[in-house]
Order: C-alpha cells, then sequence, then structure tokens
C-alpha cells in the first residue's frame, strides 16, 4: 500500500495526515494526532511510517475529510535544506558549466520552505526569477560518516517535490553574485503536496516536468541525474551532520529560464510542477512590495 504523508490546515495549524487506498482504490485521509503532533524528525526517526501502516491495517486511524484545507508542507520546518547544483548534464549544458564530477552544494535557509499551493512573491527588484523542479530527499535517522551507499538509502524516508526558485541576477554575475543570495528569498522552497516513503516508490526513474501558464517548461526523469539519491546522502554525510526531518533538493533538469529559451516568472503567472508519483504543485505568483513584509511570511514553514 502506498501512503502519502501530509500536513492539512491554515500555515502554523496544520494537522497531521495520511492518504491511503482502500480495497477498492480509492483514496481517503486518515488523521495521525493519535501517533503524533506533526510530521517532523522526531516521527521519521521513531518509525513513524511503520507504525502508521500498522495503525492502518489495525483501523486505529480516524477518517477525516481533507475538503476545503490547505495543503502545507509534508514536513514541519526542517532543521536543514541542503542542496544540489547542476546534477543533470544537460542542464549544466544550458547554463554554461562543466558536468561536476562531485556534488555541488550549497545551503538554503529552512525560512525559505512554503506550502506547494501558496502565493509566491517575485522580490521588489527582481527581473529574472526562475522556477526549478526538483526531487527532494526527506531524511529518516540521522546520517554522519555513512560508510555505504547501502547506509545511506536506509537514511532516506522519502520523497517529495520540490521548487528551487532562483533569482539569477542575485545568483550568478558579477562579483556580488552569490548562490546563496539568489536562492535564499521569501518562500522559495515550495515543498509538497507530499511525502511519499522511500519503500514505496522508485526514485530513480521518475518523470518531472514543469509547465508556466501551461506550456510546457522543463519535461526530464531522475534517471538522467549525475548523483542519484543514495549517491547525495552518503556524499553529503562526510562533511555534515544529516539529521531526521532534513530536507535535501537535489537539482533540476533542463528547461529553466535561464536557458534563454523562455521569459522569466512575471507577476500574475502560475507555475506548475509535478513528479511522477509524488504529486502536483502549483503556485501563482505576485511582486513583492518593497519596504512591506514579503507576502510570503503567512505561507513560510507550510
Amino acid at each position: 500500500m502506498t501512503l502519502k504523508f501530509a500536513r492539512l490546515g491554515t500555515a502554523g495549524n496544520e494537522q497531521p495526515a495520511v492518504i491511503a487506498q482502500d480495497a477498492a482504490g480509492a483514496e481517503k485521509y486518515f488523521s495521525l494526532k493519535a501517533l503524533t503532533q506533526d510530521i517532523d524528525g522526531g516521527f521519521l526517526a521513531s518509525d513513524g511510517i511503520e507504525r502508521t501502516r500498522e495503525a492502518l491495517e489495525k483501523g486505529e486511524l480516524p477518517q477525516i475529510s481533507a475538503e476545503g484545507l490547505r495543503i502545507g508542507a509534508p514536513i514541519v520546518r526542517p532543521g536543514a535544506v541542503v542542496a544540489i547544483g547542476l546534477n543533470y548534464t544537460a542542464h549544466a549544458a544550458e547554463s554554461g558549466a562543466t558536468p561536476p564530477e562531485v556534488p555541488v552544494v550549497f545551503l538554503k535557509p529552512t525560512n525559505t520552505i512554503a506550502g506547494p499551493f501558496d502565493a509566491a512573491p517575485i522580490p521588489p527588484s527582481s527581473e529574472k526569477y526562475d522556477w526549478e523542479v526538483e526531487l527532494a530527499i526527506v531524511i529518516g535517522k540521522e546520517a554522519s560518516y555513512l560508510s555505504s551507499l547501502s547506509d545511506a538509502e536506509a537514511c532516506i524516508a522519502g520523497y517529495a517535490v520540490a521548487n528551487d526558485l532562483s533569482e539569477r541576477d542575485y545568483q550568478i554575475p558579477g562579483a556580488a553574485g552569490q548562490w546563496t543570495k539568489g536562492k535564499s528569498l521569501p518562500g522559495s522552497t515550495p515543498l509538497g503536496p507530499w511525502l511519499v516513503p522511500a519503500s514505496d516508490i522508485n526514485a530513480g526513474n521518475l518523470r518531472l516536468q514543469t509547465l508556466v501558464n501551461g506550456e510546457a517548461r522543463q519535461d526530464s526523469s531522475t534517471s538522467d541525474m549525475i548523483f542519484h539519491p543514495a549517491t547525495i546522502v552518503h556524499h553529503l554525510s562526510q562533511y555534515m551532520v544529516l539529521e531526521p526531518g532534513d530536507v535535501i533538493i537535489t537539482g533540476t533538469p533542463e528547461g529553466v529560464a535561464l536557458s534563454g529559451r523562455f521569459p522569466f516568472i512575471q507577476p500574475g503567472d502560475a507555475v506548475e510542477l509535478e513528479i511522477e508519483g509524488l504529486g502536483r504543485q502549483r503556485q501563482e505568483y505576485f511582486r513583492a512590495q518593497a519596504g512591506a513584509q514579503s507576502g510570503a511570511t503567512a505561507h513560510i514553514y507550510a
């Protein structure tokens, strides 16, 4: 039985839930409040996924209605958001870079996490705001100095869809161009709609797609990754401690606006991102006002 873990409700008041199919194949929502107050590192590290399976089999979780409820990010604010750059050969080429021989690693502030359907702010002075559909890894147990890829696989709780929104003028050109500046903006990591357990999906061969205003931009497969999930987790564990609930976003395929083939995101645009088996997210974009609250604050940590 494939499970989908979700968090439902207004920002800051999300309730943990699981989506499972009944005998007829219909999807139903069940509350997880009997097992945990939230979907976080503690829940994942304490075998929360398997405890959920057992509770469902025993009929111990109450069914709930999700109608009209906002969907937040499927994991409460993580301790770390680690990102991998240039992890698809074709995207490296369109970026004018040589495919890396070791993973390119950078960090994003954890307060960039937003819900998968929350309205998304474009920074006040931004002219080159760009989409990036990415497979997100959610860590299920501590990873430090791992000795093998199998050990790394055992540390992966599950996967989700992420959008690594990037302001290219802040990221790349001139002496002030820095990846951290270009990838740390409010609401710039929409995550979800679900967390799917690693045991329930083959993350090595999933279709990734992005559409802007209904027009195709990205269409690739995780099979084209240079560094696959277990390799990434193993590599990162040599340089940092990954804790339960941490999120790793694993790079984007070709088809971003940086390629010069497409216009950058404009106010009023709708961007949809989907990964096979992990669901679809959609953001509508607006211009944040200088000197005012970003507009993303209410949605962050979704």
